[in-house]
Parts: structure tokens; C-alpha cells; sequence
């Protein structure tokens, strides 16, 4: 609008200059009272447009903060699941890792214990010092010997037990009974 009434001003002013000078200041004046009205008009427009554009956005801006909360939410929750899935995943890894590194570590562990343990056992038996399974042997020896013994004592004297013969002793004296000419007697 503001071009149209400079326009128009322009024209005029180019037909005043034509045409006289008495008709050329009223014209002019004429054209310029125009001109101030369009530039006021535009002004008004420009101002109704603003408050036109400040009622939609404060009309449509409530609904587009509305959508915009859902779609950060959205997001959000987009965002914290995939870093929860991420997370799952790597504790799971660390966790089969781990349980491998144990594992590994227990067999080593056990090889180890297993050697120092024949080692040991080897110069141990070098020194004649008994094994624990050479005294459980001898433990379960004694027990049976036991066990006899008091199957032994159990049974009655008669009882089908031969006695033991009784031996005659001979006495020998201390001292060597000489013979005549001074030797010892020959048994």
C-alpha cells in the first residue's frame, strides 16, 4: 500500500509540475494528506495483523507446547529405554565374561593346588614321613586287629582254641663250666 501511495504521489507530483503552480499546492497538499492516511492505514493493518498473529499463537500456542510436551516425552522415553536395553546388554556381557574368567581361574587354581599337592606328597614320602592315607590304612588295620582280639577274648577257654604248648626252660648258669685242662665245653 505504502508503494501504491508513493506511486501515485509521484505521478501527481510530475502533472504539477506540468500543469501550474496554483493547482500544484493543493494537489500536492491533497496528495500528501493521502499519502499520510495510506501510511496510516498500512500502520493500522501492520498493527491488527501483529494482535491477529498474537491471538493464533496464543490460541494454537498452547496446543503446540501440548504437542511438543508429548513429543519430548516421547522421546524421553524412546531415549531411556534404548540406554536401559543398552545397559541390560552390557551387564549380561560383563557377567558371561566374567563368569568365564572365574571359570578359567578355578581350573588354574585347581592345577596348581594339584601340583603343589604331589609335590609335596613326593618329598614327604622322600622323608618317610606318612601319608594320610598310610595312617588310615594302619587305622583300619588296628581296628580289625582289635576286632580279633576281642573275638579272642569273647570265646570260652576250652572252646575249640588250642592252648599253646608249654616249653620246658633249661637254666643256663652265667658262668661256663670248665673242663679239665682249662677248655670250654663245646655244645
Amino acid at each position: 500500500m505504502l508503494k501504491k501511495a508513493k506511486a501515485k504521489l509521484a505521478a501527481e507530483g510530475e502533472g504539477a509540475a506540468e500543469g501550474g503552480a496554483g493547482k500544484g499546492k493543493d494537489a500536492s497538499m491533497e496528495t500528501a494528506k493521502e499519502v499520510a492516511q495510506t501510511v496510516l492505514d498500512s500502520s493500522h493493518q501492520i498493527w491488527l495483523a501483529g494482535l491477529g498473529a498474537f491471538s493464533q499463537a496464543k490460541q494454537e500456542g498452547a496446543k503446540l507446547f501440548e504437542t511438543l510436551v508429548k513429543q519430548g516425552q516421547n522421546l524421553q522415553d524412546r531415549t531411556k529405554q534404548a540406554a536401559s536395553e543398552t545397559a541390560t546388554a552390557a551387564r549380561e556381557t560383563a557377567t558371561a565374561k566374567a563368569k568365564e574368567m572365574q571359570q578359567m581361574a578355578g581350573g588354574t587354581w585347581d592345577k596348581l593346588e594339584q601340583v603343589f599337592e604331589d609335590r609335596v606328597a613326593k618329598a614327604l614320602s622322600k622323608l618317610g614321613v606318612y601319608t594320610q592315607n598310610d595312617v588310615q590304612h594302619l587305622a583300619k588295620r588296628v581296628d580289625e586287629l582289635a576286632a580279633a582280639v576281642n573275638q579272642l577274648v569273647k570265646t570260652p577257654a576250652g572252646a575249640g582254641v588250642a592252648k599253646p604248648a608249654k616249653r620246658a626252660t633249661k637254666r643256663k648258669s652265667a658262668a661256663p663250666k670248665a673242663t679239665k685242662g682249662g677248655k670250654r665245653a663245646a655244645k
